[in-house]
């Protein structure tokens, strides 16, 4: 059984592949932000939920230490935590950068910088990033400065991280989607037919391939998810 650390699984994304992870069989090791979202994950014999502020890297640090103390190997890690912000340049101040930057890179990297060591010791390991069309497109990202600049971050630290495992079965992958059909997204866009858009479920498939065997021959991925979008 496959051990895997899936950060922000209480939210669309979260919910939906820590669903999909426990019912393909792995042990999942859910992170939360507060104890008051504790009720919103489910009951399952595979699944431990820790809470914990990813955006603190010693707290982070802190986690994947005692993660890696308790399992002896953590075989996979999807790093969820994310969020957005509207803004082209003009609307975009240098505190807003720094707000997505540590929302969507800093509870990133504090989860893959020590998990990616204790792979790289073990020879073996699956690190998963949430990158962003936004990040790839400059008109899809125009208007998301902020947000896309953060997300950008992602897809440098992956060829890093690829870099410097060359030649180990260490591996780090960006899967980008578009965008996620979601309530909140359904009721922002109501004049968008929600079926060009990509299902958390459908996501969630996806990330379970990049994380089993069955994907092992893949090296320096990036896989955009956009469906009809």
């Amino acid at each position: 059984m496959k051990t895997v650390i899936i950060t922000g699984a209480n939210g669309n994304l979260g919910s939906a592949v820590t669903h999909c992870f426990l019912d393909k069989g792995y042990k999942v090791i859910a992170t939360i932000m507060a104890e008051t979202m504790r009720p919103e994950m489910p009951v399952h014999a595979n699944l431990e939920v820790q809470v914990v502020d990813l955006g603190n890297e010693a707290a982070a640090a802190s986690f994947t230490s005692n993660m890696i103390k308790k399992y002896k190997t953590v075989d996979a890690a999807l790093m969820l935590v994310g969020g957005f912000a509207m803004g082209n340049v003009a609307a975009t101040t240098s505190a807003d950068i720094q707000k997505q930057f540590a929302l969507n890179f800093d509870t990133a990297y504090h989860v893959a910088r020590p998990l990616f060591q204790h792979m790289m010791e073990n020879g073996n390991g699956r690190l998963v990033f949430i990158g962003a069309r936004p990040a790839l497109e400059p008109t899809q990202g125009m208007n998301l400065v902020a947000y896309g600049l953060s997300k950008s971050l992602l897809f440098k630290l992956a060829e890093y991280l690829n870099a410097e495992a060359k030649g180990k079965n260490v591996v780090a992958t960006v899967v980008a989607p578009s965008t996620l059909d979601t309530p909140l997204n359904r009721k922002s866009m109501p004049d968008t037919n929600p079926d060009i858009w990509v299902k958390p479920s459908a996501l969630a498939e996806v990330l379970e391939f990049v994380v089993s065997d069955t994907s092992s021959v893949l090296r320096e991925t990036v896989l955009k998810v956009y469906n009809n979008a």
